[in-house]
């Protein structure tokens, strides 16, 4: 769309200036087209009620002074008569009053509209027309002379009353509309001013205004594309107003955020290159040595070509696991199973590894807990968190597995006696790409992905997870889930 391709600067001149010229337009109208017909409003809503006050006030006592009071504050003349026509209340407070020389037709013609206008009529004329007696013609002008022209206009308004005894009165008032041309005159004069002046300042508040909001989105918009070409050194700058400076450090944030991720899946890359490379490579070794090299077609070669194939299918399948686990592929399957029996299944694995490798697995608990789970995603997290514990504990092999009870579950504790994580990593640790030792070390057992694996799954489950550490004493990864109260033991 044409409208989409608008710098913003521009768009917030064109909105200024609009908006000035809407406001321009509306007082053009209200101050010049309009300004007569307000008036007469104005003036018609006021005889309205100066007749409903008159009613109210009817039987007062001093009702004539009352009368002569309403009349000097609002520039009207008061007629009242009774039903036969004759005057009871006068107040002529003006010396152009129409409604004090009309004859009696004209007072009979404006009692019938009123009772055939249910108690009401007004009649608003023009003294022009009145001087070609297209008004009521008690006016003092009929007398052949040439009247004046833009002479004020008139209003007469008549309400009957009702008095008791089935009596009513007539009330009449009368008030001029004095003419606005001039006022008109004057008020266009000053418009045009301030219509000149106003536009100006619109303008150059336009271009002030858009230049002061635009700037700041310029400049972050020009960093923002330096940020998608992959220069994540790239800093965003803008102070102006709260909304940039929040969009300011959530951008710098986000830049230095994607900076982190890109160094580490630089180093993702080369830890799972180097974990390919090792089975590839003796895999490689070992067939070449057994084709070239008579009697080397021994069990215990085949056995290595064996151990590292499937060392890479394990890796492969945890890489596999992971993308599918975090892009929400993969779903759990809930289920209530034993998990200490399963705990005690997972621990058979290890059999081969403590009898050759001298390690020291142990496992407490002081009952068998039914957890509602997905069985096969939780021995997953188990078997990782074991792996990793053989990984990192210290020089006595040593690896704990602790099954204790809580309010709402049972927990789970592994635990080694190896170097521990500092504090300030442990909430970087579950991250695919972080590896705490940088110097690449492979797992007796395992790839080296299985704590993000861990994170991803119990995520999934809701579970509460984390890890416990201190520098020199070793490491304790616990995770807790919820007990299935129906099955009884």
């Amino acid at each position: 769309m044409k409208h989409d391709k608008i710098s913003i600067k521009y768009k917030i001149f064109l909105y200024i200036t609009a908006f000035a010229t809407v406001i321009l337009i509306l007082l053009w109208l209200f101050q010049i087209v309009f300004l007569d017909d307000f008036y007469k409003q104005i003036k018609i809503h006021s005889i309205k009620s100066m007749a409903v006050t008159i009613e109210n006030n009817v039987e007062t006592e001093n009702f004539q002074e009352f009368l002569a009071s309403l009349a000097q504050e609002e520039d009207v003349c008061i007629r009242i008569l009774d039903e036969k026509g004759k005057t009871k209340y006068s107040v002529e407070s003006r010396p152009d009053c129409i409604i004090h020389k009309l004859p009696s037709s004209e007072l009979f013609r404006f009692y019938s509209k009123a009772e055939q206008n249910g108690g009401t009529y007004l009649e608003v004329f023009s003294m022009d027309k009145a001087m070609d007696k297209r008004a009521p013609t008690g006016y003092p002008f009929t007398n052949g002379f040439a009247p004046p022209r833009n002479l004020p206009g008139n209003i007469i308004y008549v309400k009957i009353l009702s008095t008791g005894n089935d009596t009513h009165a007539i009330v009449m008032l009368n008030t001029t509309i004095t003419p606005v041309n001039a006022t008109v005159n004057t008020l266009r004069i000053q418009l045009i001013w301030v219509t000149g002046i106003t536009l100006l300042m619109a303008l150059l508040m336009g271009l002030y205004i858009s230049r002061k909001v635009s700037e700041p989105i310029i400049k972050i918009n020009s960093s923002a594309k330096e940020l998608a070409k992959g220069n994540y050194e790239t800093t965003f700058h803008g102070r102006e107003y709260l909304e940039i400076t929040e969009l300011n450090d959530t951008l710098n944030y986000a830049a230095k955020e994607l900076s982190k991720v890109e160094g580490l899946r630089r180093e993702l890359i080369a830890n799972i290159s180097h974990d390919l490379r090792t089975p590839l490579t003796m895999i490689t070794g070992y067939g070449e040595v057994m084709r070239d090299l008579p009697g080397e077609n021994t069990p215990e070669n085949v056995q290595i070509i064996i151990d590292e194939a499937k060392r890479l299918t394990t890796l492969v399948n945890d890489i596999l696991d992971i993308s599918q686990l975090q892009s929400g592929t993969r779903k759990i399957n809930v289920e209530t199973f034993n998990i200490t029996e399963s705990i005690r299944g997972i621990l058979e694995r290890y059999n081969k590894l403590i009898e050759q490798e001298g390690y020291r697995i142990y496992f407490k608990s002081d009952k068998d807990i039914w957890v509602n789970a997905d069985p096969i995603k939780i021995s997953q997290v188990i078997y990782n968190l074991i792996n990793n514990a053989i990984t990192y504990t210290g020089s006595d092999k040593t690896v704990a597995i602790i099954q204790s009870s809580t309010p709402k579950g049972v927990k789970i504790e592994i635990s080694d006696t190896g170097e521990g994580i500092s504090e300030e990593m442990l909430p970087l640790i579950w991250d695919r790409y972080y590896k705490v030792d940088k110097a690449h070390k492979r797992a007796a057992i395992g790839t080296g992905l299985g704590l993000s694996i861990v994170k991803t799954i119990l995520d999934m489950h809701g579970a509460k997870y984390g890890v416990e550490s201190t520098l020199g004493k070793g490491s304790t990864f616990w995770f807790e889930l919820t007990i299935n109260k129906n099955i009884e033991l």
